[in-house]
């Protein structure tokens, strides 16, 4: 039985230090006197937006340090000014590697404020515009504070099936309402009430005929459909 004391025992230290953080002990000789135990590898998990290039950046002085005595603090601070991060996890796969796990941010559409361009993510967050050919088709969005409702609106869209894949431009008055300009060339104009019973009347009108001939379709005024 004594042969098992020295394996308990070492990993009973192991978890000790592993959930033991003393700010005293942070810099001391004790941790610099534990190579094993010093990171050598930061590996960078589900990221697209971010670059692997900015994110070990931000975490080139955690290389050599002791991995039990970094908090999570210590990890996830300074990442959380990158401008596409939605979510960080942070894991330890000792004896020396730190797993970082990205959530981003996800554009939903283009949102033009005083002649500058941002997305608007899917968390109701502005961030900075870039080009590329998997937001293209993107639609646009006007309109004061409306990066603040597009995303509970859009969920309700694609709850009530509405092609939303069809709409070019969303137009947002801080009334609470909106309008929709379709590729097609239509223009919806919803009210600030009864929302979801106007999109489920919307829904069955673009499905008739006889109004794709109509460039306006307005149901502003409950119980009429004014048609241009």
């Amino acid at each position: 039985m004594k042969k098992l004391y020295k394996p308990l025992l070492f990993f009973m230290i192991l978890i000790l230090l592993s959930t033991f953080n003393p700010n005293g002990l942070k810099n001391s000789s004790f941790e610099k006197k534990v190579p094993f135990f010093a990171i050598n590898e930061i590996k960078i998990i589900d990221n697209y937006l971010i670059s692997k290039k900015e994110i070990d950046f931000r975490l080139a002085h955690l290389y050599g340090k002791n991995i039990f005595f970094l908090g999570v603090n210590d990890l996830v601070d300074p990442l959380l000014s990158i401008d596409y991060l939605k979510k960080v996890e942070i894991k330890k796969k000792y004896p020396n590697i730190i797993i970082v796990k990205i959530e981003e941010e996800k554009p939903i559409a283009v949102f033009n404020k005083k002649g500058k361009k941002f997305f608007i993510s899917d968390s109701s967050k502005l961030i900075s515009y870039i080009e590329d050919d998997n937001f293209s088709d993107l639609p646009n969005v006007f309109g004061d504070e409306s990066e603040l409702f597009l995303p509970s609106f859009l969920i309700l869209l694609t709850k009530k099936e509405f092609p939303v894949k069809e709409i070019k431009n969303f137009y947002f008055y801080k009334i609470g309402r909106w309008d929709l300009d379709l590729l097609n060339g239509q223009l919806i104009k919803l009210p600030y009430e009864n929302i979801e019973n106007s999109i489920d009347q919307l829904i069955k009108l673009l499905q008739r005929e006889d109004f794709k001939k109509y460039k306006v379709i307005d149901l502003r005024i409950n119980g009429k459909i004014v048609t241009d």
